[in-house]
């Protein structure tokens, strides 16, 4: 049938059907002013079919606010069928992939009776996540050193590092404490002259305003937000918060958007407001206008406030926590995204010691344009131009007083596991999902079993690996990242015109039916792991390993039947430290995030962060593991909010005992 869907009302949903058909009797117009997007679309086209209304217009706005509306009433349209049909062959390819993939599964899996399931573009995320960490799991570590100079001018005290960059004319690498040592020993009795000294002046500009990919990622980097947590915000600042005397009025712009896009009115808006507050070099000569990537919507805007005079603290009273933190963010970047560049000036210092050369460098910032009222979050720990500590004023051919050498033991690193941020990030530089489907597609992975959030970063659990291997090796294709981009483009092609929805889904099913029969056909199973764990059984004292059953994962003894020992699948072994009865479990909620319990019910335990069994030497309250920026070592820290107590210890083995420092 041409893949034609048919529709029924959802039977919890009929009464609002015939309320909705009772209003709309006898209206000589009715305006369906659904979201501005594909779904949006959709939704208009479900309630004029429902209705059967003849009479029905479109209208649209990115802003819940009096005049959007007046003017999207002025200019109503038809309803878009090219969207409609883009978002209705989404939804039909989903089905095909999810209602034969997922019973394939099902009757392909031994050891356990877990329901299984599978996505279109979930699982590609899937298969990112597995890909990243068996990357990490084969990535070899190496030694290095590397040797840093504290140093000072003559003629005033102004400590500052610098550190070893090459030996002669060519760049030095100190693989071990004994190629560190023996430098040291070199640079015994050296003099420390400044060679050259390089200025430079480099300007940097804002960033544009938020889309959805861009909202989502700087919520987690700045506000440990979820994506579906952001976007929940988002929607409740979009449909509007009640603002006392001037009623319920819509904060900011809609929020799933891929355009960076403002109007000209926003821009106006903005710039005003610079005006107002700033001094006169805070506003560029011209506004500043943003490049969409391709395949963007562009005739949506970005993610802004509706009214930028409405700031942060004068709507403050009205909003939650969790609303002011989210709006300050959308503010904060929109008007920074017209203020002037920062300007920096960037000083790189050589400097010789015998046949070694050293380098130090600095940053001040001559002018601070956006960066007085926004900075943007990063993924990486290094540290950016404008973080650089100055310089002291340095001369060519100047003597420098050395205070010490300081070497320092590292390894290379293992590229880091994917946080909600970077998985984002990823997905949208890769073309898969579209501002609508990013949080569910970081929800549904979690939801199902197939990764764990940790620490803020993705794991995939060992369920999740051994569907991904099955997967992969039957669909190929289907889950490969450039095909799912491809799909993505070619929606993009039916919602502009260019593309027949049926021909589209078509050409996809044919081959996946293909692919179907061969997987059904084999004798390959989806064998759900029995993952050993170091875990004792209490009772019989074997190793427990992690099983799946009905009602998910638990521990079990690995002599079974022998020994029928369980456990509850987070047990830790870690006492409990408030109660010192109970036994620390790890638990899962119900979006799949890792929380902590105590196993003694009666145990107030509850925390995100995973206990250490210690309680806290300045106010008694338990002791957390932290996320650390440092990968090499763990952050202990206090639970107690009140409390600042911290502390770092190394990750597993001791490194290797460096030289001491050397002073002169």
């Amino acid at each position: 049938n041409d893949f034609k869907p048919t529709y029924t009302p959802l039977p919890e949903r009929r009464d609002t059907l015939k309320r909705l058909q009772a209003v709309t009797q006898g209206a000589p117009v009715v305006y369906l002013a659904t979201d501005p997007d594909r779904e949006g679309e959709a939704i208009a086209w479900h309630i004029q079919q429902a209705l059967n209304l003849q009479n029905a217009q479109r209208i649209e706005f990115n802003e819940i606010t009096a005049n959007a509306v007046q003017r999207a009433l002025q200019n109503p349209r038809a309803i878009d069928m090219h969207r409609v049909n883009a978002q209705q062959a989404r939804r039909v390819l989903d089905r095909l992939v999810g209602y034969e993939v997922s019973p394939l599964l099902w009757r392909k899996t031994r050891g356990g009776r877990k329901p299984l399931s599978a996505g279109r573009v979930q699982t590609v995320a899937v298969r990112l996540i597995v890909e990243r960490e068996r990357e990490i799991r084969a990535f070899v570590p190496e030694e290095y050193w590397k040797i840093t100079a504290t140093l000072t001018p003559k003629k005033e005290h102004f400590p500052f590092e610098a550190e070893l960059r090459a030996k002669g004319d060519a760049k030095i690498e100190l693989k071990t404490e004994a190629d560190a040592n023996a430098v040291l020993k070199e640079l015994q009795g050296a003099s420390y002259i400044v060679e050259s000294i390089e200025k430079r002046q480099r300007k940097r500009t804002p960033p544009p305003p938020f889309i959805t990919s861009t909202l989502q990622q700087e919520a987690s980097r700045k506000l440990g937000y979820s994506a579906k947590r952001t976007m929940q915000i988002a929607q409740q600042l979009y449909e509007g918060v009640d603002l006392g005397s001037e009623g319920s009025v819509g904060l900011i712009t809609y929020m799933r958007t891929d355009s960076v896009r403002l109007s000209n009115e926003a821009l106006q808006m903005a710039r005003e407001f610079i005006q107002q507050h700033y001094a006169p070099d805070y506003l560029p000569d011209k506004p500043r206008q943003y490049k969409t990537r391709g395949g963007a919507q562009d005739a949506h805007e970005a993610i802004r406030p509706t009214d930028v005079n409405r700031t942060p603290e004068s709507v403050r009273p009205y909003l939650t926590p969790e609303q002011y933190r989210l709006y300050e963010l959308i503010w904060k970047r929109f008007v920074a995204s017209q203020m002037a560049e920062a300007q920096l000036e960037v000083t790189s210092v050589n400097i010789r010691a015998k046949e070694y050369l050293f380098r130090a460098s600095g940053t001040v910032v001559l002018f601070d344009g956006f960066l007085s009222l926004y900075k943007e979050g990063k993924d990486t720990q290094e540290r950016d131009e404008d973080e650089l500590p100055p310089l002291p004023a340095l001369q060519q051919g100047e003597l420098l007083d050395l205070l010490k050498l300081t070497p320092s033991q590292h390894f290379t690193q293992p590229p880091p596991r994917y946080t909600e941020a970077t998985l984002v990030k990823t997905l949208e530089q890769n073309g898969i999902g579209r501002p609508s489907t990013y949080a569910t597609i970081l929800s549904t992975i979690q939801e199902r079993g197939y990764v764990t959030l940790e620490n803020r970063a993705f794991k995939p659990t060992p369920l999740g690996e051994v569907v991904n291997d099955y997967l992969v090796k039957y669909f190929p294709d289907l889950f490969d990242v450039p095909f799912t981009a491809r799909m993505e483009e070619e929606l993009d092609e039916v919602e502009e015109g260019k593309a027949d929805w049926v021909q589209v889904v078509r050409e996809f099913y044919q081959p996946f039916q293909q692919k179907m029969s061969v997987a059904m056909q084999s004798d390959d199973r989806v064998q759900i792991p029995v993952v050993e764990t170091e875990r004792l059984c209490p009772t019989c004292g074997a190793p427990m390993v992690l099983r799946s059953g009905r009602y998910g994962e638990f521990l079990a003894c690995s002599r079974y039947p022998d020994c029928k020992t369980t456990l509850p699948a987070g047990a830790t072994g870690i006492p409990c430290p408030l109660c010192q009865t109970g036994e620390v479990v790890q638990r899962k909620s119900k979006k799949g995030r890792v929380f902590y319990a105590c196993s003694n019910r009666e145990c107030k335990l509850l925390t995100w962060d995973k206990p250490t069994g210690e309680l806290c030497p300045e106010c008694s309250a338990p002791l957390v593991e932290k996320a650390s920026k440092r990968r090499e070592v763990r952050l202990i820290a206090c639970s107690n909010a009140e409390c600042n107590y911290k502390r770092e210890e190394p990750l597993e083995t001791e490194p290797l005992d460096a030289p001491e420092e050397v002073a002169v």
